[in-house]
């Protein structure tokens, strides 16, 4: 076997790794398999016969290449809420994107062992706090070995993996005891609308229960009021092949729901629960609102 074929079967036996380690910096397959493109082209320049652990020199590689492709989307300034929804108004199906790659089941695939809530929160943190994070948090790279990837000291890359730690885990006002209430009819709420069980979800909601929707949520020229339980159940139950592509998270630290198909934020649900049941239900997809919203990982 010659060199190049040496090189080739040891990057091959990374691969998995490393488009684990791309796909959760950058958010996305297509990009992810990039950055892979970028670190093989990289790594036949280099001289690596005296590597001795080529795996961890490869995943080095990689994420300085997500650096800067994160970066570089940060310059140009791309929205990926931008052109978010279809000409006809309708979100019942993911959108794939250019960057999606050719393969929109196994990006899904992808998206949902890393949790769709996770991706969106990950895609709110500066691109160093985004590395910092993912590399030492869900791939136990030690801080001293990250600190030059991103030009830091070890202390300030420590710094920020726990800066991004508190933004992913967010925080609550609300007492345990109420979080966990809350969370159980948020829950129940999305396990009735994917299982399609109207009477469960009637159930869940209070007689009386408002629901407001956004301009951007239809989308139409004036937000729109929804008022009694049958009737919000009755859209919950138009919206069904959306819930998969649905998970609870912390919505201004309360729980909610958010709608992320391929991990792209789209929509948000935010809750209010009282005793008698799920009393208010306000939907935001307008991209300035979403912006604005501070969201984070609700544990299981």
């Amino acid at each position: 076997m010659d060199e190049h074929e040496s090189l080739t079967v040891r990057f091959e036996e990374q691969r998995p790794h490393l488009r684990a380690v791309a796909y959760r910096i950058l958010g996305s397959l297509g990009e992810a398999d990039d950055a892979l493109q970028e670190a093989w082209l990289r790594a036949g320049r280099a001289d690596t016969g005296s590597v001795e652990n080529f795996g961890g020199w490869l995943t080095k590689v990689v994420a300085r290449v997500c650096l800067n492709m994160l970066r570089a989307r940060e310059h140009r300034r791309e929205d990926p809420l931008d052109g978010q929804f279809p000409p006809d108004g309708q979100v019942s199906h993911p959108v794939v994107h250019p960057e999606s790659g050719d393969d929109p089941v196994r990006e899904a695939e992808l998206a949902d062992s890393v949790g769709l809530a996770m991706l969106v929160v990950l895609d709110t943190l500066a691109p160093a706090e985004r590395l910092a994070f993912v590399l030492h948090d869900m791939f136990s790279v030690p801080f001293d070995e990250i600190a030059p990837l991103i030009e830091r000291s070890t202390a300030a890359t420590r710094q920020l993996a726990s800066r991004a730690r508190r933004r992913v885990k967010g925080g609550s006002p609300q007492p345990a005891a109420d979080l966990t209430r809350r969370r159980a009819a948020v829950d129940a709420f999305l396990a009735a609308t994917r299982g399609g069980d109207f009477d469960a979800l009637v159930a869940l909601l209070h007689p009386d229960v408002v629901l407001r929707a956004d301009k951007a949520v239809v989308p139409s020229p004036e937000p729109v009021l929804v008022t009694g339980a049958r009737a919000v159940a009755r859209g919950a139950m138009a919206a069904m092949d959306r819930a998969g592509a649905t998970e609870v998270a912390l919505v201004d630290g309360r729980v909610g729901l958010v709608m992320a198909p391929l991990g792209r934020l789209r929509l948000v649900l935010a809750f209010v629960v009282a005793d008698g049941g799920i009393t208010e239900i306000e939907v935001i997809a307008e991209p300035d609102r979403l912006r604005r919203l501070e969201l984070a990982v609700l544990d299981a």
